[in-house]
C-alpha cells in the first residue's frame, strides 16, 4: 500500500524580515526607545548656578523698601523682592535664600551676600567670592553680565537705568546715603548711593558697579532722573 504524505504550507501574514509579529519595534531600534532616530534623556533643567541678578523693577515706593510700618528699616521687604522674583524667574531657585544687596547704618552690604562663588542667569559668572566682588580689576559684573531674573540685559539707553541702589561704599561698607535705611520715598533731602552695573557713565566714580555716585532723592521719580529705576542687585546667600 502506498502512503500519501500530505505538506502542510502555513502562511504568515504580516510577517517581516527578523521581527516577530506583533512587533511595533524597528529591528535597529536601541531597547526602549520609542524610534531609532529619538533623542535619549530629557530636556536640561532649570540652571542651579543662579545666584545673582538686577531686579527688573523697583520697590512699589521708591526707596522705601518696607513691607509694613512696623519695619524699622527696609532690609526685608527687599529681600522679599528678590525672593520673589528669583522664583519667577527661576522657578527651581526659590529653594535658595535672596537677599538684597544693601547697606544700612548697622548692616554692610558685602556682609548680607553669602560667600559666592555667583552666577547669573545665564550661567555666567560675576565673581568666586566676596573679596573678588569688591575688587574692580577682577569683578565680572558688566554690561553684559549685568542681566535681571529673565536673563535680560539692563537698559543703558532709551531709557537708561544703569543706577542700581546699594547704599554702599566701593568695599560694600554703609554710608551715609540709604535712603533713611530704606523707609524713605521722599524726592528731595535724602538719597541713595547706586552703582553703575555698566561700569561707565557720570558721577564720583563712574566705573563702579556699587558706588558711582549718590541719586538726587527716594521718590521713583528721583531714581528715573539720575539715569535708574530703583533696581537692586540679589545674591543668593547659599
Amino acid at each position: 500500500m502506498r502512503r500519501r504524505i500530505v505538506v502542510a504550507v502555513v502562511l504568515c501574514v504580516g510577517c517581516t524580515g527578523d521581527a516577530p509579529v506583533g512587533s511595533g519595534t524597528p529591528k535597529d531600534a536601541p531597547s526602549g526607545s520609542g524610534s531609532a532616530d529619538a533623542p535619549s534623556g530629557t530636556p536640561d533643567a532649570p540652571t542651579t548656578k543662579f545666584s545673582f541678578f538686577i531686579t527688573s523693577r523697583g520697590g512699589a515706593m521708591g526707596g522705601d523698601f518696607r513691607r509694613n510700618m512696623a519695619d524699622t528699616d527696609g532690609l526685608a521687604g527687599a529681600d522679599e523682592l528678590c525672593q520673589t522674583l528669583a522664583a519667577a524667574g527661576v522657578p527651581a531657585s526659590a529653594t535658595k535664600t535672596w537677599h538684597a544687596y544693601l547697606s544700612t547704618a548697622t548692616v554692610n552690604a558685602r556682609d548680607r551676600i553669602g560667600a559666592g562663588p555667583w552666577f547669573n542667569r545665564n550661567d555666567v559668572m560675576v565673581a568666586t567670592s566676596v573679596a573678588a566682588l569688591h575688587d574692580p580689576a577682577i569683578n565680572m559684573i558688566d554690561g553684559t553680565t549685568g542681566v535681571d531674573e529673565n536673563g535680560v540685559v539692563v537698559p543703558i539707553a532709551n531709557p537708561n537705568q544703569h543706577d542700581i541702589l546699594t547704599g554702599a561704599n566701593a568695599q560694600g561698607m554703609a554710608t551715609a546715603n540709604t535712603c533713611s535705611n530704606w523707609t524713605s520715598s521722599v524726592a528731595t533731602g535724602v538719597t541713595a548711593q547706586v552703582g553703575h552695573y555698566n561700569r561707565a557713565g557720570g558721577g564720583t566714580d563712574p566705573t563702579s558697579w556699587n558706588a558711582a555716585h549718590a541719586s538726587s532723592g527716594c521718590s521713583a521719580a528721583a531714581f528715573v532722573s539720575t539715569g535708574g529705576r530703583g533696581s537692586i542687585y540679589c545674591f543668593a546667600t547659599n
